[in-house]
């Protein structure tokens, strides 16, 4: 299975889109079932399955968030991206990487980034 870039990128796109204008379910909605969300890699542990990555993202609802795409990269069925991500008055621009299904769903998220990455607005 194989998306082009343009499809991976409007995936890539909803996604960010959908963090900053719909609730964590709305986010959550965008994974597999089964999916898994790492944020940040190697800091804490992987949520597992949607209801898990719902509660995860439950931290940003009804706060003022914006979004930025700065670099996309596709392959496949997987996407590579620096975004910038404004929360209030911090700002992270974190690497993340995402996979597909073939129904255009998130299966697995990593997101590289660490204290050294937030900067005070």
């Amino acid at each position: 299975m194989s998306f082009e870039p343009d499809e991976l990128k409007a995936f890539v796109t909803r996604y960010l889109d959908t963090v900053v204008n719909g609730s964590a379910e709305d986010v959550a909605a965008l994974y597999a079932e089964d999916a898994t969300l790492e944020d940040p890699v190697g800091g804490g542990e992987v949520h597992i399955g949607r209801q898990a990555i719902a509660g995860f993202y439950k931290n940003t609802d009804g706060l003022e968030i914006g979004t930025e795409l700065l670099t996309f990269r596709a392959g496949g069925h997987e996407a590579a991206f620096v975004f910038a991500i404004t929360v209030g008055t911090m700002r992270i621009e974190p690497i993340e990487v995402m996979t597909f299904n073939s129904d255009g769903q998130i299966t697995a998220m990593k997101a590289y980034w660490g204290p050294a990455d937030v900067v005070q607005q």
